[in-house]
């Protein structure tokens, strides 16, 4: 009986973590967020070619943005604050976390989130102020599925889209 086994040469590869699983999870979401949820916003991200980036500090003070992209997200609404300041008044901000799908964006429109870029959610423009990348698909590092993006209403005159 122990002349009938023998150890494999390399481990088995893990299950259902191949590339057709990372392919059924991506159809399950596209679905799930397009047909189902269907909570649309408006990017608009930063044109790299025509902005005038400060050669050193890497800055630009006049920034040029590329059309709007229509992109399927789940959105919500974080936080809400009001602050009293001494020589202005009152001051209100409002934040929303938006969560993208990272393969949609990057495979199918080829579009990459990046902080500084602007999105419309109903009547108001967020600016995106921080990136995560939380969640990681069947706890593979190399496979991220998510980006949740923290983004601060801009304030009237900072961003104008036409």
């Amino acid at each position: 009986m122990a002349d009938e086994w023998k150890r494999p040469a390399q481990p088995p590869p893990p299950l259902f973590l191949g590339k057709k699983e990372r392919d059924l999870v991506k159809q399950v979401n596209d679905e799930l967020i397009e047909k189902i949820i269907g909570q649309q916003i408006l990017y608009y991200p930063i044109d790299m070619e025509r902005t005038d980036f400060h050669e050193l500090y890497g800055e630009a003070i006049n920034k040029t943005y590329l059309p709007p992209v229509r992109v399927y997200a789940l959105v919500e609404f974080t936080n809400y604050s009001t602050d009293y300041l001494k020589s202005a008044g009152i001051d209100k901000t409002w934040e929303i976390n938006v969560h993208f799908h990272k393969r949609r964006l990057e495979e199918d429109q080829d579009l990459y989130v990046r902080e500084g870029d602007f999105v419309l959610y109903g009547d108001y423009y967020y600016e995106i102020v921080k990136l995560t990348e939380v969640s990681k698909l069947f706890g593979q590092v190399e496979h991220g599925f998510e980006i949740s993006a923290i983004c601060k209403r801009a304030r009237k005159g900072l961003f104008d889209a036409t």
